[in-house]
């Protein structure tokens, strides 16, 4: 039998091979348990960028939630997700009544490290403290391997990552601007509530104005992006024109048009 050169390793005879890997799932830090003013918080944000989120696997954390409060709420919760067209995959930081509920749901039971909290979460849930937070569960320890991106928080307004954006991987940059001083890979996301300022290609997607700012641009050095979008206003490759692919470029809203323009 031919020997998979993914896989040198691997005993092709089995037919499969078991690893640990590591993914990038978005967090939903769930703070209350008001499952109405949740949805409308929620709505608002998939309005901005439906592509986003569509079929989209999150973690929803429980550990911001009061003692005792949540039990009755959380399938409410889960089938709210699901309507929106996300995919809860799993908890964390639950009680054991909780963890028994979302085991009954089909979810799985996560440890701390599996997402781990990052910098990003704490600015993202004081900048919407009624509701949730999805934000990159991404490592900020300086020595991150190289195929993970370094995030930095300058101020509560801007983040700065200063290593490649992988395919697979999701930056959120809420309440503020978002920068990258790297290549941003095919299958890699960006998402700022303010600007997105890109200094290398981008390959993947780029939603700014994920707060409906229709006042937020996008820079870019190298435009070869998959999505392009300010406040849900979108566009996608085939329809972004030759002349403006690996330019420097612009991109804005005009009388809620979305234009692209060479800098």
């Amino acid at each position: 039998m031919a020997v998979n050169p993914k896989y040198p390793e691997a005993d092709a005879a089995a037919g499969f091979d078991l690893k640990a890997a590591n993914f990038m799932l978005p967090v939903i830090y769930l703070l209350n348990a008001n499952i109405e003013a949740l949805a409308a918080k929620l709505g608002e944000k998939v309005e901005t960028a439906p592509e986003f989120f569509h079929n989209t696997p999150v973690v929803i954390d429980l550990s911001g939630l009061p003692e005792g409060v949540g039990e009755a709420e959380f399938p409410l919760l889960v089938g709210l997700l699901r309507g929106y067209g996300m995919i809860p995959f799993g908890v964390r930081g639950g009680n054991p009544a909780q963890n028994a509920i979302a085991e009954a749901l089909d979810l799985a039971i996560l440890r701390d490290s599996y997402a781990r909290k990052t910098k990003t979460a704490d600015a993202a849930t004081a900048a919407d403290p009624a509701a949730v937070a999805a934000v990159l569960s991404a490592t900020t320890q300086s020595d991150a391997s190289p195929g993970v991106a370094t995030v930095r928080r300058i101020n509560s307004g801007f983040m700065l990552v200063t290593r490649p954006v992988r395919s697979g991987q999701r930056v959120y940059a809420a309440g503020g601007d978002l920068s990258i001083t790297a290549a941003v890979s095919s299958g890699a996301e960006l998402m700022a509530d303010g600007n997105i300022h890109i200094y290398g290609p981008l390959r993947g997607r780029a939603l700014a104005g994920m707060n409906g700012n229709l006042d937020a641009r996008i820079f870019c050095l190298d435009l070869q992006a998959e999505l392009v979008s300010i406040a849900g206003h979108y566009r996608v490759s085939e329809h972004i024109p030759k002349e403006l692919r690996g330019v420097p470029v612009q991109i804005f809203l005009d009388q809620k048009i979305l234009r692209i323009e060479k800098i």
